[in-house]
């Protein structure tokens, strides 16, 4: 099994918790009716640091929780051993690296090169490309055209030098579409693209309360901007509550996690292959 320790997916979470919101929400009381898009912010990107006052103890755990973001896994042999059967990248960095680490997909793809890394014998799927975004693929059926909606993986370990006897092979993406845009080809496939984590620590931290009372204030002025939202919510419009405390879930792209520690477990285990104790199975 090829396991992270749990000290690990800790202070990844740390990292995520210590990360700066991305500023320039306007305040509702200076606000120009109707919403406004200041366009693309120029200078250097103002997240993915710490926050300024941690103590220097929350220091050295957001600097370890930041090496373990960049660090890249191999399959064996090296201080980061665990990555596979089948993955997606070798690194967080490489899907959550713009603005800053962190953030979204790089301008220049870097999946391509991850695709033959080391003697891998991966094709590189029809909808990467050198300045495309980073793409996760979901299958909307199993061949058997029950339902699937879960993430298959771009890539498998197979030919890697440091994977010996490995031929398990990767999923069937064909036929091709447009390759920029995604679409066409393959009608079972659906696309995600990486989200930020910035000040996703601080968004844990809100409690139930806040995020309902907010959703009930200066009702007026939101309506006048535009601005509407609830809940992650059932389509009957209820609130989606952790089945264990009853709390409103709020990670993922579908928010179906409840905590960063549930969150950064999956993707170790969904992104890069690598088992761990909230995910011990591996990929098949």
């Amino acid at each position: 099994m090829k396991t992270r320790p749990k000290t690990a997916l800790k202070v990844l979470v740390a990292l995520v918790a210590a990360t700066l919101i991305i500023p320039g929400v306007r305040s509702l009381g200076g606000a120009a009716k109707g919403p406004v898009d200041p366009g693309v912010r120029g200078g250097a990107a103002t997240a993915g640091g710490p926050l300024s006052n941690l103590t220097s103890d929350e220091s050295a755990y957001f600097q370890d929780g930041f090496n373990r973001f960049t660090e890249v896994e191999v399959v064996a042999g090296g201080t980061n051993n665990g990555l596979g059967p089948r993955f997606n990248s070798n690194q967080c960095l490489s899907c959550h690296a713009q603005p800053a680490p962190g953030g979204s997909s790089l301008a220049q793809n870097p999946l391509i090169q991850v695709a033959t890394l080391d003697g891998a014998r991966n094709t590189v799927p029809w909808f990467l490309v050198p300045n495309g975004p980073v793409r996760e693929v979901r299958f909307k059926k199993n061949p058997n055209g029950s339902n699937d909606g879960g993430v298959h993986n771009l890539f498998v370990i197979s030919g890697r030098t440091d994977a010996p006897g490995c031929n398990i092979s990767q999923p069937d993406f064909l036929p091709a579409g447009n390759p920029i845009t995604g679409q066409g080809g393959n009608s079972n496939l659906v696309f995600r693209i990486p989200t930020p984590v910035f000040g996703a620590g601080l968004i844990e931290a809100i409690p139930d309360s806040a995020i309902l009372a907010n959703l009930q204030s200066d009702t007026s002025a939101k309506a006048d901007l535009g601005i509407s939202g609830h809940p992650n919510a059932h389509l009957s419009g209820n609130a989606n509550l952790s089945a264990n405390d009853g709390t409103i879930t709020r990670f993922g792209w579908k928010a179906q996690n409840k905590s960063l520690l549930m969150f950064a477990a999956e993707a170790y285990n969904v992104e890069m292959g690598i088992s761990n104790q909230l995910f011990p199975q591996e990929r098949d």
